[in-house]
């Protein structure tokens, strides 16, 4: 089983994790950032980032698509709160975000 991180260990981990921060829902922690998009398209485009490496981890977030924006929540349900799991995850979610994608495949000249 995954173990809950106490708050003390949770305020360690945001330490240099711009723009993340805790939100209680429900009555549960969830570890939560907003990413700005100019376009709705790319916003879905990161969403799908994002859920593909949800895929490969079998740890998957809250994701909310809206116009300009994708907020990301990361929690563990089975720890009722937040693991070291959830901060790996926001922490590649940030690399995803920040690092160039792949240039699209097409005809060359």
């Amino acid at each position: 089983m995954t173990t809950k991180l106490t708050t003390p260990e949770v305020a360690t981990f945001l330490i240099g994790m711009d723009g993340w921060g805790v939100r209680e829902v429900d009555d549960r922690p969830r570890l939560t950032k907003r990413y700005p998009f100019a376009r709705f398209d790319d916003a879905m485009a990161f969403a799908s980032l994002v859920a593909s490496a949800a895929e490969e981890e079998d740890h998957h977030p809250r994701l909310t698509v809206e116009w300009g924006s994708v907020t990301v929540q990361w929690w563990t349900h089975t720890a009722g709160g937040l693991t070291r799991a959830d901060f790996t995850m926001a922490r590649r979610t940030d690399r995803l975000h920040t690092e160039p994608a792949d240039p699209p495949l097409g005809p060359t000249d």
